[in-house]
């Protein structure tokens, strides 16, 4: 098994040092997308956020909130042409993080990093397979409430998301650095445009956040979207409804382009956190806003 300490300690760093940034919660009020209502609102240094959140669940510790940034990426991966982190996901006590290559032109492949609980790291490389696309292939990743498998997503217009067997978690799946398998597409019934994150809300639901400034897809830019699967995901193609439930929450003192990035939702508390970044000058920071159901 090839294990990245160095990375893990980084990885390590950039979680606890969101707990600092934490503090500076203050409610805000924003418009609310259906079935979700706004409880909270926080600001974290863009220094290490900006790109994806997750809610990490270690045994015998409280719960930590973990941002992922470009400047929370390990200079080993760096040296190994990952050069953007997306949206990433936790389950078990396990991080999954999810990386593009930026260095080859095409690229050919895109990478999993699984984080142990006991701090290991573990790289997984996906090679594309004909119909994946190469520009911007890991936006973001989302683990099924039951452990067994990676849903994962790209930029752009998107009509599939992708199926892995989760490492460590799966038996179908390499439980030692290498290559990892491609199990299912999920085709989605309407296109989806720029989705920076998605999370399980339940074992056949998705919501999931967009960049989108545009509203030639939907009635509204900037949208969430609920993806509704006909059963849990099995590793098997599905087909999958796309609803929109309305625009993101949206507050800032500075006007301009927003840019929605990670989502998470945290099954013990029933909190789904939504990463906002305002427009400049106000982009030091980026938005968390917690959103409870209705």
């Amino acid at each position: 098994m090839r294990l990245l300490t160095t990375a893990a300690k980084a990885l390590a760093l950039s979680a606890a040092a969101v707990l600092g940034c934490a503090s500076l919660a203050s409610a805000s009020p924003a418009g609310s997308p259906a079935g979700w209502r706004v409880v909270g609102k926080t600001s974290v240094a863009n220094s290490i956020s900006g790109e994806g959140i997750t809610t990490l669940r270690l045994p015998g510790q409280a719960p930590q909130l973990v941002y992922r940034n470009g400047t929370t990426i390990p200079q080993a991966l760096k040296d190994e042409g990952w050069g953007h982190v997306g949206d990433p996901d936790s389950l078990r006590g396990y991080t999954f993080d999810v990386y593009q290559d930026t260095v080859t032109n095409p690229p050919a492949s895109k990478m999993y990093l699984v984080t142990s609980p006991s701090g290991e790291t573990t790289e997984f490389v996906h090679p594309l397979q004909p119909g994946e696309p190469a520009a911007n292939a890991n936006a973001q990743v989302a683990v099924t409430p039951d452990g067994q498998w990676l849903v994962s997503g790209a930029l752009g217009d998107a009509t599939q998301l992708y199926v892995s067997p989760t490492p460590f978690l799966n038996r179908r799946a390499p439980r030692v650095a290498g290559d990892l398998p491609l199990a299912a597409r999920i085709h989605l019934d309407h296109t989806v445009r720029s989705a920076q994150g998605c999370d399980f809300v339940s074992p056949a639901r998705l919501l999931c956040a967009t960049s989108d400034s545009t509203d030639d897809l939907y009635p509204t830019s900037y949208q969430l979207l609920q993806v509704d699967l006909p059963h849990a995901v099995t590793g098997h193609d599905l087909t999958a409804h796309v609803k929109e439930l309305g625009q993101l929450p949206l507050s800032s003192t500075c006007s301009g382009a927003f840019t929605p990035e990670g989502v998470d939702y945290d099954p013990p508390t029933g909190t789904l956190r939504v990463e906002v970044v305002p427009p400049a000058p106000c982009n030091t920071v980026t938005d968390v806003y917690s959103l409870r159901r209705r």
